[in-house]
């Protein structure tokens, strides 16, 4: 399957521009304050607040976020990671061979319930398809299921079993693998994996090239997979990362007001870009004009057959009504750019070549 073939397979039935700029999101959502209040209640022993309620009101959110990016307009979504705390914590609880010892000091007044890797690792439950399941039912639109990568989980973990991180790395991407092949058979055809910590040691590429290797080892070929990688100097890992099995880079470029563009125009980018198009550090909503020339930006890196748009990274931390009108105004501002590529307004050709000969 080609990388247009696998991009279009998400195109909605009644797109009404003859060209796709595919919208989605990273992955998480500001919780509805209700959520965490039922959290609240559900730890506190003085409350009669049990599982069940509090499976109910995850539900509840989980279902409330999926129709909110419906509304919003994305063409894929997801539940705004409404089940999950924190990106690491969350799957470490899933996996054995993982323990915690409580939270270590990661900078000013924050903390990390950072967990050990206190024997080999083993895949046992599945850790999200119930998760995919729920968010399928709840939403006619494609859903994106976000897992945290092998090297992050490695990396931001103490490691007190194995003789090395790329040993641990290898052996973590072949339980993200089997979660995989269980959300493909569970209906998944949409795969992010986030590696963050990739963008802060980029010297690790090799390694984390290695495990996508492993992750996608019997994955269909019509089952997208992406890679998210956070803001860092990524002159430091391109073009290198051209190699990753992977169809799509997700890519915090917003953040910097684009002045690492140019790294991706030499060599070619060849997989499809995601690019994120919405500042989320910012919490005001950009105007639909202004997302529209950051979409523009995308078009000076690949052709529009290879471009999708999302916001930088997670959104979570924004006011909800910001994180929302971020995305409606996204969507709106792609398909404008949708709208003039099929008028023959954006020359493709000259601003890519222009930004490639500099």
């Amino acid at each position: 399957m080609s990388t247009k073939e696998n991009k279009d397979q998400f195109r909605p039935d009644h797109h009404e521009n003859d060209h796709f700029i595919l919208t989605t999101v990273v992955g998480s959502y500001p919780k509805p304050k209700w959520l965490n209040r039922a959290k609240e209640l559900y730890e506190d022993p003085d409350h009669k607040f049990d599982a069940d309620d509090y499976q109910e009101a995850k539900d509840d959110a989980a279902r409330l976020i999926a129709r909110e990016h419906e509304r919003a307009g994305l063409d894929v979504v997801v539940d705004g990671e409404m089940r999950r705390n924190e990106m690491v914590e969350f799957f470490a609880h899933r996996i054995e061979g993982y323990e915690f010892n409580g939270p270590v000091k990661v900078w000013g007044h924050n903390y990390f319930d950072k967990p050990s890797v206190v024997s080999e690792v083993e895949y046992t439950d599945s850790w999200l398809v119930d998760e995919y399941e729920f968010t399928a039912d709840a939403t006619d639109r494609p859903v994106k299921v976000p897992i945290t990568g092998p090297y992050t989980l490695a990396n931001w973990s103490f490691n007190e079993a194995y003789d090395s991180d790329d040993e641990l790395t290898l052996d973590l991407a072949d339980l993200v693998n089997e979660e995989i092949e269980k959300l493909v058979d569970a209906g998944a055809r949409y795969i992010q994996i986030d590696e963050p910590a990739l963008a802060t040691t980029p010297d690790d590429h090799a390694i984390v090239g290695e495990a996508l290797e492993h992750i996608v080892a019997d994955i269909p070929e019509e089952v997208r997979i992406g890679l998210h990688v956070c803001y860092g100097d990524y002159s430091r890992i391109y073009p290198e990362i051209l190699e990753f099995p992977v169809d799509e880079f997700d890519l915090e470029l917003a953040n910097g007001d684009y002045d690492q563009l140019d790294v991706f125009t030499d060599p070619e980018f060849t997989a499809d870009l995601a690019l994120g198009v919405t500042d989320v550090h910012v919490a005001e909503v950009e105007s639909v004009e202004q997302i529209e020339e950051n979409i523009k930006k995308g078009l000076e890196v690949v052709p529009p057959e290879q471009l999708v748009v999302s916001p930088d990274c997670g959104v979570k931390l924004l006011p909800r009504e910001v994180a929302y009108g971020k995305m409606a105004n996204m969507v709106e501002a792609a398909r404008n750019v949708e709208a003039d590529l099929d008028e023959g307004n954006v020359d493709v050709d000259r601003e890519h070549a222009a930004t490639a000969d500099d």
